[in-house]
């Protein structure tokens, strides 16, 4: 498991650069979203797979989840319901969840928002539940193109999500170091007066299509 200071390094470092520093892969789609744009996430998931407009296995996975997990949520991209709101909200910070990330919409946004919990989702709808049918905790569960497994680490914040798998937590880190390192370097000769065409070593290919 990732010690809390490398959780700390990764909700700092941000979705997009781990993204690209791990190889351009594991980012869930552009419709996974924050209601507030301002939190910021990290933690390992805790995947639960539940049907439509039904949050019978959201309340069970609060009693189940762990302080610092990730709900990682299929709820098949429904989107004429919210299986989440306000009550499971707190229920869910007082275990010590660190957020939600939902395969579908919430409502409550505002006061979802006013208690600082993250939450990452479709959309938003009013319309309510049923509480009847069964589904699966921690197991393998796709979100778009991406497979999430139990304890893989979850990043998110304005930008979008990131998956990280759980043994390539340390490499993820360290590459995304030293790619803020290079983009420091670039921002510094940006100021000093290069362009972006010649630190990525464009010209040439400009040049082949008559850009001189």
């Amino acid at each position: 498991m990732a010690t809390s200071e490398q959780v700390s390094q990764l909700r700092d470092l941000g979705a997009a650069t781990i993204y690209e520093a791990q190889g351009a892969k594991g980012a869930l789609d552009h419709g996974m979203k924050p209601i507030d744009p301002t939190v910021r996430l990290a933690g390992p998931a805790f995947t639960v797979d539940c049907r439509p407009a039904d949050n019978l296995m959201l309340h069970y996975a609060v009693q189940k989840a762990k302080p610092g997990d990730v709900l990682v949520v299929d709820a098949k991209g429904f989107m004429e319901a919210g299986p989440w709101g306000d009550v499971l909200t707190i229920q869910a910070m007082k275990v010590g969840i660190a957020g939600l990330v939902i395969n579908g919409c919430v409502r409550d946004a505002n006061l979802i928002i006013d208690l600082g919990f993250p939450v990452f989702c479709r959309g938003l709808s009013i319309k309510g539940t049923a509480k009847n049918q069964p589904g699966k905790i921690n197991v393998p569960i796709t979100i778009g193109d991406v497979l999430i497994h139990p304890g893989d680490f979850i990043v998110g914040d304005r930008d979008g999500l990131v998956v990280v798998p759980q043994a390539e937590v340390a490499s993820a880190i360290a590459r995304s170091l030293a790619r803020e390192d290079k983009e420091a370097q670039q921002r510094k000769a940006i100021e000093a007066g290069a362009f972006t065409a010649d630190l990525l070593g464009l010209t040439d290919t400009l040049r082949r299509f008559g850009f001189n």
